[in-house]
C-alpha cells in the first residue's frame, strides 16, 4: 500500500491498479504497528525544520510491528563522497540537451523525485542566492536570509535550498506567475513558459539522519550507509 502528498501521483498509482491514497507523512491513516516494512523514498528532505523530520521519522515507526524494519532515502549533502562522485554530478554532461530542451520549454515534466541519481530531473536556474550555509558540512554561514536556488547536476552549497522545477502541459491559472526566458539565439524577444515551482529541500549531512534515528527510543538503527548521493538507514521497531 502507497501513500504520496499529490493527488497527480496517487491518480497515476490508481491507473496501473496500485493501492495507494493520498496523505500527509505526518499523520498517515493507518493503525499503529500493523505493518510489516515501510519505506521512505526522497520525502522527509522535504520538510523544513528538525523538529518536521524528526516527526516524520516517529510516525513512520508507529505504523511498524515490533520487530518491523523501515528504510529512509535523503539526498545528501556529500555529492562526492570517499573520492567518488555520485551519478548526479557524473551526468552533469549528458544533461546538457535536456536542460536546452527545458530553456525552451519542451521537456517532458518530472513526476516525481528520486534523490540526485534521478533521470528526472528539471533544469535548474543557474542564480544561486547568499543562503544560510551550515558550518558543519564545510559551508561558509552568511548573513543573508535567503534561500539559494540550486543549480543543477552541480555539488550542493547550502543544506537548506530551493529547487525550480519548470512543468510543461499544465493549466496555469490566474494567480499562478510564468517565468520567462530568452529566446535561443540572442533574441531579446522573451518565451512563456510553464510555472515553475520552487521546491524547498533539506539535504543531509554525514550522521545527520542517523542521530535523529538514534535519538528515538522506540526504534534501532540496523544500518546506515550512503548511496548515489543519498544517507540511508534502515531502521527496526522495538
Amino acid at each position: 500500500v502507497g501513500c504520496d502528498r499529490s493527488k497527480n501521483l496517487v491518480d497515476i498509482c490508481a491507473e496501473k491498479h496500485f493501492q495507494a491514497f493520498v496523505c500527509d507523512a505526518l499523520s498517515v491513516p493507518i493503525r499503529s504497528g500493523s505493518c510489516d516494512a515501510c519505506i521512505s523514498i526522497a520525502v522527509i528532505h522535504h520538510f523544513s525544520t528538525a523538529e518536521r523530520r524528526l516527526a516524520t521519522i516517529r510516525e513512520l515507526a508507529r505504523l511498524l510491528r515490533p520487530g518491523g524494519t523501515a528504510l529512509i532515502y535523503v539526498w545528501a549533502m556529500e555529492q562526492e563522497y570517499k573520492n567518488q562522485k555520485s551519478k548526479y554530478l557524473k551526468e552533469k554532461n549528458g544533461s546538457k540537451n535536456k536542460e536546452k530542451e527545458m530553456n525552451t520549454g519542451t521537456a517532458e515534466r518530472p513526476l516525481s523525485d528520486q534523490g540526485p541519481d534521478s533521470s528526472q530531473d528539471s533544469a535548474w536556474s543557474d542564480q544561486l542566492l547568499n543562503g544560510l550555509k551550515d558550518e558543519s558540512c564545510g559551508a561558509k554561514p552568511v548573513a543573508d536570509f535567503r534561500l539559494p536556488v540550486h543549480t543543477n547536476r552541480t555539488s550542493f552549497h547550502s543544506q537548506d535550498l530551493l529547487v525550480p522545477w519548470h512543468l510543461k502541459g499544465g493549466t496555469k491559472k490566474k494567480e499562478e506567475s510564468v517565468d520567462t526566458v530568452l529566446v535561443p539565439g540572442g533574441s531579446k524577444e522573451s518565451q512563456e513558459l510553464s510555472p515553475v515551482f520552487h521546491r524547498y529541500y533539506h539535504v543531509f549531512c554525514e550522521g545527520e539522519l542517523e542521530a535523529a534515528c538514534r535519538s528515538l527510543d522506540c526504534v534501532r538503527v540496523q544500518k546506515s550507509y550512503y548511496d548515489q548521493g543519498n544517507w540511508c538507514v534502515i531502521l527496526e521497531k522495538l
